[in-house]
């Protein structure tokens, strides 16, 4: 099991740098941009080294808390996903975060075609397909209802290797 190597960019020193062997230096940013990016094996051991390493990156962009928790939550359901979805086969997931002109990006790229209903119109359609006795299939419905009431957006599209799921929300209450 290989463990995430995150690329960091722009992040202050009080944010712990990587330790892994593979982890590539820092880029250059544009001032008043912040970057982390992470590629793991879609194993469920990656996604709370991930979530981890996310939660020091954006603690150090001072992202305030609430803010933060909303976006720590949908990674973690969105790279839970990936994982279940694209498990095996050698194909990696990417998760991208980024802190940009005051709001937050947050991309998981991984190899399944498949789109995931997104928006304001798929909870209803969402929370239809999820048996009352069902232990799973809610959380992508949860991430959709908690980046709403973010004023955020939550995206799904194909690119040639997968698909993106990402979600867009303010860095601070408006």
């Amino acid at each position: 099991m290989s463990s995430p190597m995150p690329i960091v960019a722009a992040v202050p020193p009080s944010v712990p740098r990587p330790t892994t062997p593979a982890a590539a230096a820092p880029s250059a940013l544009p001032q008043g941009r912040r970057l982390a990016r992470w590629t793991v094996e879609p194993t469920a051991s990656g996604v709370p080294l991930v979530r981890a390493s996310m939660r020091r990156a954006v603690q150090g962009w001072g992202v305030e808390p609430e803010r933060a928790g909303i976006l720590l939550l949908a990674a973690t359901e969105l790279l839970s996903n990936a994982v279940r979805h694209t498990g095996g086969g050698g194909a990696q997931v990417c998760v991208t975060v980024a802190l940009r002109r005051g709001r937050l990006y947050l991309d998981v790229a991984d190899g399944d075609p498949f789109l995931p209903r997104v928006g304001p119109d798929a909870g209803g359609a969402a929370a239809a397909d999820v048996g009352m006795d069902a232990e799973g299939g809610r959380g992508l419905l949860i991430v959709n209802c908690l980046v709403g009431e973010a004023d955020g957006r939550l995206t799904a599209f194909r690119v040639p290797s997968g698909k993106v799921v990402g979600v867009r929300i303010p860095a601070a209450p408006a």
